[in-house]
């Protein structure tokens, strides 16, 4: 299994490099790992202060990961803060982000590449978010008797950690120095393959969108925008989730203002969206604070703004659970509005605990969209009653940061 693993690395390596002239996030990866080593060995020259390590698959798990950075940041001011990425949709927003000292792409996992990177960034501490599972570097780190914790780890029947021929696989959890679950079920999944150094935590996810909540800075166009009205926010939409979403918006854009954030910000995509959503349609970019509020609905053609435009809703539709699967329903949720969604949404235990809860409603089609919408709508007092039963399921979840750091503390304390 291991040289299978190792031939998958290569394999993923030459398609990289064969895609870079044709594939922007193929040529953006590649051109990050460019002459990686060199510009760590630049960057650590003369360090002499402890180094603590996360990892980040991508934006999501930044976003997992940053309530943990930040809390670690205040607890050890003494230590730099390296933050890593495997990929371009997370390194590229948040490249500058101000809470890390270092900042680069992960090297592709090898032998070579873990020895070499360890012994340049030499951690003290290695936190992994969600489902970073990289075997060299988790070896080197094991060997090297530097602690490394897994957070927001969740787990699921189908993965191959649990499948007769996963050995290899359950071996790398084995390097882990504690994995902090975000659910019960991955904690008895874990401890059915003799996985014992884990509990239960939480989802940081939580915390951050707590976080994000109470600090949110208006957008003065979008207030003038919203203009009093009902505002109806669709976010990380893709193609598949306005053809469902298209029949909704032209039945009631004279009476609610619709807010959307397509996923991938591309001149053309949004050219074509802009034409679907016909009459009354105008771009963020283009709309002026004076006459913004003659529109009836707003296309947001940048990125960053997502979770503040969530304070503006009274209704929110969550993309992406036509395609490959949901996008953050929490930045949302925290907000108290009623959530709709398409049918893939089962990996999610958030989105099916609001399911459940009767906050979220998903769909599969144009029309039952249009019946679930029309149902909140239109009923008396449900919006309220939805709208206080997340924030309250919100609140009852957090907590996740400060037990894990609470055992970081455990572990850094004496080295201070």
């Amino acid at each position: 299994m291991k040289l299978l693993y190792d031939i998958g690395l290569n394999a993923y390596q030459a398609a990289i490099a064969l895609a870079a002239p044709f594939n922007q996030k193929a040529r953006l990866m590649g051109q990050g790992r460019g002459q990686q080593f060199e510009r760590l060995l630049q960057a650590f020259a003369g360090n002499e202060a402890p180094v603590v390590w996360f990892h980040c698959a991508s934006l999501g798990e930044f976003e997992q990961g940053r309530p943990v950075m930040e809390a670690f940041r205040e607890a050890f001011p003494k230590y730099k803060i390296l933050l890593t990425f495997f990929s371009p949709s997370g390194y590229e927003v948040r490249k500058n982000y101000a809470g890390a000292d270092y900042i680069f792409y992960l090297p592709l996992d090898s032998q070579r590449n873990a020895e070499m990177f360890i012994k340049i960034v030499q951690p003290e501490l290695a936190v992994f978010v969600k489902y970073e599972f990289w075997h060299y570097y988790l070896q080197t780190l094991r060997q090297r008797s530097i602690p490394v914790l897994s957070i927001s780890a969740i787990f699921r029947p189908d993965q191959v950690f649990f499948k007769p021929y996963g050995g290899f696989y359950r071996n790398i959890l084995q390097n882990f120095t504690h994995i902090y679950t975000q659910n019960q079920r991955s904690l008895e999944l874990l401890q059915n393959i003799s996985i014992k150094q884990t509990s239960i935590a939480g989802d940081t996810r939580f915390d951050r969108v707590l976080q994000t909540a109470a600090s949110i800075k208006s957008i003065p166009l979008v207030e003038a925008f919203s203009a009093g009205q009902q505002v109806f926010m669709i976010g990380s939409s893709w193609p598949a989730d306005m053809e469902v979403l298209l029949p909704l918006i032209s039945k009631y854009k004279k009476s609610i203002k619709f807010i959307i954030a397509p996923h991938e910000i591309h001149e053309s995509g949004i050219s074509t969206l802009v034409q679907q959503l016909g009459e009354g349609t105008v771009c963020f970019s283009q709309a002026r604070e004076a006459e913004v509020a003659k529109y009836n609905v707003l296309v947001i053609d940048n990125i960053g703004m997502l979770s503040a435009l969530y304070s503006y809703g009274t209704y929110a539709y969550i993309g992406g659970a036509f395609g490959k699967g949901l996008h953050n329903t929490l930045e949302a949720a925290v907000f108290g509005l009623p959530l709709f969604f398409g049918p893939k949404y089962e990996k999610f235990q958030e989105a099916k605990d609001l399911v459940q809860l009767g906050c979220a409603f998903p769909v599969t089609n144009a029309e039952e969209l249009l019946q679930a919408f029309e149902k909140v709508h239109n009923t008396p007092g449900l919006r309220q009653s939805i709208t206080e039963s997340e924030k309250q399921y919100v609140q009852q979840q957090a907590g996740a940061t400060a037990t894990i750091m609470k055992d970081i503390e455990r572990l850094l304390k004496p080295k201070q």
